[in-house]
């Protein structure tokens, strides 16, 4: 036998032996605390939270092994962002982890994260959909994405019928009524409202505040500023002290349940976090994604996107190139010109792809290309 088959049935082994100890199964979330400006210290301290709150939860660090930390698994890398990276990836696709909670992942156009933030009203929590990614790069088709998903997000956490209402921004109007279309149709989408006095389904910055519904439908930065601002607005804004972090991935054809945290994030967070991922895994998050998008489109979704698709990009001439390996990114440009900046490309024969990291937009090529892409988009007035 070989050794990875030895590692599998010492797996199975191990898995049996965890049921036994603790009455359940036993699901294990990576941690990479690389990058953090807490310190590994803290970032590990959250898996040690994590772990004595939920017994059937195991917590595997990734990077250089810290003493002190012998009660955390560990698969060691160097201490270095992209081998630690690397080292996380290459555990989700074996199966050695279920999920993972990091401070920075380049999720391709189309992968969101939805956050979850304690409102301080009535302290309830309340989803934000979404806080880093984007699950398009047409503003009104994101809206329509993230209120599907963020509602599949809160069935995962055990939502029935979770509350959901946009925030009063640019282009939510119209993706309201898309929405409501949809519900004509018989879509079971559960619609909260504002909690001043003239109601409606687009929420004030009051309702935010007091955690008017379950589920608060917004665009990606104004969503990861909302998560920033409510999870260190006592601690001063350097430290993220309350909440759950940006939460776990959704997207469509998306199975990996990566959650993000800030570099800024407390021990308390990364812990919220972490049990978020355990919660969402047990809730089957990408079975509920597809679950809602099925329903969404026996209601009309795929007509409602194709409304709110800007005619340019429904019409778009430009040939795409053959896909390659990509390894560099290009930031500095515009989340609305995202799509414009990877046509630009395309145009002068060079594969790129648009993707969010947690910093904000990014052009992603080829690194041999890097320097000429740059150059092109330059050119273009696009960074």
């Amino acid at each position: 036998m070989d050794a990875s088959g030895r590692r599998l049935i010492a797996d199975a082994l191990g898995n049996i032996v965890e049921r036994a100890r603790h009455g359940g199964h036993v699901v294990k979330i990576g941690l990479s605390a690389a990058g953090s400006e807490l310190g590994r210290e803290e970032v590990l301290r959250g898996g040690r939270l994590a772990q004595a709150a939920n017994p059937l939860l195991r917590v595997v660090a990734f990077g250089p092994r810290l003493p002190g930390f012998e009660d955390l698994e560990w698969i060691e890398s160097a201490d270095c962002e992209t081998d630690t990276a690397a080292a996380l990836k290459n555990s989700l696709r074996e199966g050695t982890v279920a999920g993972a909670v990091t401070m920075h992942f380049p999720f391709p156009i189309g992968v969101a994260t939805i956050g979850r933030i304690v409102t301080p009203g009535r302290g309830r929590p309340m989803f934000i959909a979404s806080c880093t990614g984007s699950t398009a790069a047409p503003r009104q088709e994101a809206l329509l994405r993230n209120a599907v998903y963020g509602i599949a997000a809160a069935k995962a956490c055990g939502l029935a019928e979770p509350t959901t209402a946009f925030l009063n921004i640019d282009g939510a109007g119209p993706v309201l009524r898309a929405l409501g279309r949809m519900q004509a149709n018989g879509y079971a989408v559960a619609f909260g409202a504002s909690k001043r006095a003239d109601g409606g389904r687009l929420l004030r910055g009051n309702d935010v505040v007091a955690g008017a519904v379950d589920v608060l439908i917004c665009d990606t930065l104004t969503g990861n500023a909302l998560v920033k601002i409510f999870s260190a607005f006592t601690t001063g804004g350097f430290h993220e002290s309350t909440g759950w972090g940006y939460g776990p991935s959704v997207g469509e054809g998306w199975n990996d349940v990566i959650s993000i945290v800030s570099r800024a994030s407390g021990a308390q967070v990364v812990a919220n976090a972490l049990n978020l991922t355990a919660q969402v895994l047990a809730g089957r998050l990408p079975q509920r994604v597809a679950e809602e998008l099925k329903a969404a489109r026996e209601a009309g979704f795929d007509a409602e996107l194709q409304g709110l698709t800007p005619v340019a990009l429904r019409e778009d001439p430009v040939v795409k190139p053959a896909a390659v390996p990509l390894d560099a990114e290009i930031s500095g440009v515009d989340v609305l010109d995202m799509d414009r900046a990877v046509q630009t490309l395309w145009r002068h024969k060079i594969y790129a792809e648009a993707a969010m990291g947690c910093t904000g937009p990014v052009v992603r090529v080829q690194a041999a290309l890097q320097d000429r892409a740059a150059e092109i988009l330059r050119e273009a007035n696009l960074i």
